[in-house]
């Protein structure tokens, strides 16, 4: 639990108001589950996290940074610790002739339709995906044959020992759905991308015909994790998911798609668990694995106790 102490400590970092004690993380997730948070504090600007980030690593104090919850599956118990959102205080973008510089919590929709307003091309592929620019780097978000490793030229992470670094595109080591700072103790707070000149019409002509095929392909209807499994390597991981019988396959309230086979979906909202979500996921996995000895790695982040 977090100690009274370290809730007043944090409120004289911040306002009271963006303190939340107790606060249900399904409120907070795309998947629409997951239990309460002890805090869940909404942080203002870089400077503000580098003081919360550096207090919370001096107590020891489990902490988890979020942006949007996109890619997030939150345990039915919650969250024992401090859980900082940086999307709503750090979502400023702006252009500087070819160059994009977004804050890490501004969504990679939001960017892409700053692109497109200023006649900047090469950010048409994020349109649709529902995360964060910072989540989008760590994990070389990408989509219709865009990544973000094509257009990052530097990103600005706030290091363990409390300093901003700038890292290029080269140390960023970017793969397939990751980094070099994936998983290591980094906290990304700005992004630079170099994108090209281009004409705003067909840009946007480009970005609703992306609109136009996720509606058609993707159960956006329900609550979700976007793409549940990364794809592994000589298969999809969809069509694996459907040869294995699972279209529709539902625990509880989690149901594998219908319509995509790769998406977990929420039929039930206020009903699902995350629990009913967890179990629907191995299920998957374990299945894949005896149908086909394919093991499915998932795209998701599991927050907390299962």
């Amino acid at each position: 639990m977090v100690s009274e102490t370290v809730i007043q400590t944090l409120k004289g970092y911040t306002n009271e108001e963006n303190i939340h004690l107790g606060e249900p993380m399904s409120n907070h997730t795309t998947f629409r589950v997951g239990g309460p948070a002890d805090c869940l504090l909404d942080v203002r600007d870089k400077e503000e996290l580098k003081k919360i980030c550096k207090y919370l690593r001096l107590t020891g104090m489990p902490t988890f940074i979020m942006g949007n919850g996109s890619n997030l599956l939150v345990s039915d118990k919650g969250f024992r610790g401090v859980v900082l959102k940086v999307q709503s205080g750090m979502n400023q973008v702006r252009v500087e002739g070819k160059r994009i510089i977004a804050q890490a919590g501004a969504t990679m929709a939001q960017v892409a339709r700053v692109a497109m307003e200023n006649g900047l091309t090469g950010l048409e592929f994020a349109s649709g995906i529902p995360g964060t620019i910072g989540g989008g780097v760590i994990m070389n978000a990408g989509a219709y044959g865009g990544e973000m490793r094509q257009v990052v030229t530097s990103v600005e992470v706030l290091s363990s020992d409390g300093e901003f670094w700038n890292l290029d595109n080269e140390t960023m080591e970017f793969g397939y759905r990751t980094s070099s700072i994936k998983g290591k103790d980094y906290v990304v707070t700005e992004v630079e991308m170099e994108l090209s000149e281009g004409d705003p019409e067909r840009i946007k002509a480009t970005m609703d015909s992306l609109a136009a095929q996720r509606r058609e392909k993707q159960p956006l209807e329900y609550p979700s994790a976007g793409s549940t499994f990364k794809r592994p390597e000589g298969h999809f991981a969809g069509k694996l998911i459907q040869d294995a019988g699972l279209r529709g396959y539902a625990v509880g309230g989690a149901m594998v798609s219908e319509k995509h086979c790769g998406f977990v979906v929420n039929v039930q909202p206020g009903i699902t668990t995350a629990a009913d979500v967890m179990k629907l996921i191995r299920h998957v996995q374990a299945t894949v694995v005896e149908a086909f000895d394919v093991e499915l790695e998932p795209e998701v982040i599991f927050l907390g106790d299962f």
